[in-house]
Order: C-alpha cells, then structure tokens, then sequence
C-alpha cells in the first residue's frame, strides 16, 4: 500500500491546508495511507499534541479514513520531516510551494547548485509531490 506524508504547520493555515487537500488526494487516487506529520520546534514554548491535530485535521477536512496523526519535536522543521518520510518508508512527500523554497535556501548552504527534487530522492527514494496554493 502507498504511504504518503504531509507535513502541516498549526493551527491550519492556507499553506496548509492546500497540503492537506493534495495529499488527501493524492491517498484516494492510490488507495493509500496518510501520514499527517507536525513538528514543534524546541526553541518555540507551544508544543502541539496529536489529538489536537488530528481534532484541527477532522474540522477541516472531516474524517480521514487510513490516516495517521504524528506529531515530531526538533530543531528544524525540513530534518524531522525528512527523519519521519526515511522512519516511515513513505512511498511520497507532499510540500507546499513555499517549504519547498525554504529548502532550497537550506541545502544551498551544503551544495553549489541544488535541486531540492533531487536531493530528497537520492536521500529518501521517494515521490515530492508540491502543493499549489492559490489565491
């Protein structure tokens, strides 16, 4: 079965649910799984709990069936994202336009030219798929 991962900043925002949308998606064109991961940043004093998440998700999008709630605490948001789809072994990663931007900055301090795509297939095996946020 397909594993597909979705990270999501909280509360919802636009970004994020635009997300939530592709990947909820993308898991009913593949009869897959969904994994809808938050991290809390140490440095940051909210720390979210997963029911809380999962109760924000539900409001939002209703019931997901074959979903899963993760919640990750680090030091940064693109590391957990990147330790939870390798811990998971998801077969696809949905990221907003804007995460995607942000590592790129990132990995631009490791290497000349990156190519965030790339990148995260040679690291991860798996599928990027980007969300679109409109308006």
């Amino acid at each position: 079965m397909t594993l597909i991962v979705a990270p999501v900043r909280f509360p919802l925002d636009r970004r994020s649910s635009a997300t939530l949308e592709r990947a909820i998606d993308l898991a009913a064109e593949r009869d897959g799984d969904l994994t809808v991961l938050h991290v809390n940043l140490y440095q940051n004093s909210r720390s979210i709990t997963r029911s809380q998440l999962k109760r924000a998700v539900e409001r939002k999008f209703g019931k997901l069936e074959n979903a899963r709630y993760v919640v990750r605490t680090g030091f940064l948001v693109e590391e957990s994202i990147l330790d939870e789809v390798a811990a998971e072994d998801a077969d696809a990663v949905v990221i907003g336009r804007q995460q995607a931007s942000a590592w790129r900055r990132i990995y631009h301090r490791l290497v000349d030219n990156p190519n965030i795509d790339e990148y995260l297939r040679t690291h991860l095996d798996c599928e990027i798929v980007t969300a679109d946020v409109s308006g």
